[in-house]
């Protein structure tokens, strides 16, 4: 498990008490080493997927070691401990953590954008949350993310249930079109007319050769949830079928019997409960839309070169 952020102020001090000359790469390093991390773990992306954990909660005390005068930056991209991070860290030998930090009058008002004189001692109670004091601001903004969409997925399957039969029909194709499935809407897929139990019955092609068929089941059930008969009887037409994959998709969720169904049977069988349906919406853009749009910018190193 990935230590939280404040976690990680004592090692990336320590890797720089040694004198030298150190880069955010070197420090990631002594980082995994100290924590002892898998490559898994070492290796784990933030939500953007465009850096990895590690990499990020490194960066980030970088950012507030540089605003709390504990260490320098001789060139661009690397960083050497000073006199006063020397004798901080003499002083917090068994670790620290923000509310320390905010004792600098320096980083106190970078954290709290303070316009107060520099000398006005902090007290840590008036400025940290035990909620989000271990948390970088990119972890905070990821926390808010998954809020907004679990927030959002609750809303939309609530929608889901108020429309027809026929229109979750299409819903259910046109998000697997999304997902990749076929080519477009009309070529890809083909659907049967619902049943009464308001479930459909569909094929769609594998890819946009048509090389394999994957035939799909949907209830929409806003009560129960789908048992090991039901799977039994998907497998069943399948077979009928002489396929080997299905998508079984339901607004409801499946019993524990049903999911152990689908391991012990020979053909490839995907199940998606409505909670995983919704999150493959707002993934793939199906009935959501962007409300607003923020850019996290960062120094563009290329326009500073000389």
């Amino acid at each position: 498990m990935i230590p939280k952020f404040d976690n990680f102020f004592l090692p990336c001090l320590q890797c720089l008490s040694d004198d030298n000359i150190h880069n955010q790469e070197s420090i990631r390093r002594y980082v995994i080493d100290f924590f002892k991390l898998s490559t898994a773990e070492a290796n784990a992306l933030i939500k953007s997927g465009k850096k990895t954990q590690v990499s990020d909660r490194v960066s980030w005390t970088i950012s507030y070691f540089l605003q709390a005068g504990l260490i320098d930056a001789p060139q661009r991209g690397t960083y050497k401990i000073n006199d006063f991070g020397k004798k901080f860290l003499s002083e917090h030998k068994g670790g620290f953590d923000k509310s320390d930090l905010l004792q600098i009058p320096s980083f106190a008002k970078f954290a709290t954008r303070r316009t107060d004189t520099p000398t006005t001692i902090v007290k840590p109670s008036e400025l940290t949350d035990n909620k989000t004091d271990d948390k970088t601001p990119t972890d905070l903004i990821d926390d808010a993310f998954r809020q907004i969409n679990k927030a959002l997925a609750k809303d939309l399957l609530t929608k889901i249930l108020e429309m027809s039969p026929a229109f979750f029909e299409k819903l259910v194709v046109e998000l697997l079109v999304k997902m990749g499935y076929g080519g477009s809407f009309e070529d890809a897929a083909s659907v049967t007319q619902y049943s009464h139990d308001e479930g459909i019955d569909g094929v769609i092609k594998e890819d946009k050769l048509g090389l394999d068929t994957i035939y799909i089941q949907a209830k929409r059930w806003d009560k129960g949830t789908v048992g090991r008969k039901e799977i039994q009887a998907f497998v069943g037409a399948i077979n009928m079928k002489h396929a080997s994959k299905g998508v079984f998709i339901t607004t409801s969720t499946f019993t524990e019997e049903a999911k152990k169904c689908v391991k012990d049977v020979q053909s490839k069988i995907v199940l998606i409960d409505g909670e995983q349906l919704c999150k493959y919406m707002i993934e793939y853009n199906l009935g959501v839309s962007s409300r607003q749009v923020y850019e996290i910018k960062q120094i563009d190193s290329d326009y500073f070169e000389e």
